[in-house]
């Protein structure tokens, strides 16, 4: 029997992991999203969509570096904690 392969991550899959693990640690600290919005120096309308994984409706959230440093502070995890395991392979075809 082959062996069953699992096709490549892709970055959608990414940003809604992303997403899930920013919904988990803003419950974990009792938060509303308006307020590690607001704490993070983001709107309230982006951070919602950051937590489905997307910047705009149907496009996987990209945000700044500066921004998920920002979000971590304020929900106190460090970057690692945040990012999900084995980012997709974003030099393929390059």
């Amino acid at each position: 029997m082959a062996a069953r392969r699992r096709t490549a991550r892709t970055w959608e899959e990414y940003a809604r992991e992303l997403g899930h693990n920013l919904l988990r640690a803003r419950q974990a600290k009792g938060w509303s999203q308006e307020r590690v919005a607001h704490a993070a120096g983001i709107s309230g309308y982006t951070y919602q969509k950051f937590e489905k994984g997307e910047s705009k409706p149907g496009t996987p959230m990209n945000p700044r570096l500066t921004t998920l440093t920002a979000l971590c502070q304020v929900l106190d995890i460090s970057v690692t904690e945040l990012l999900p395991p084995k980012a997709p392979d974003l030099t393929a075809g390059r």
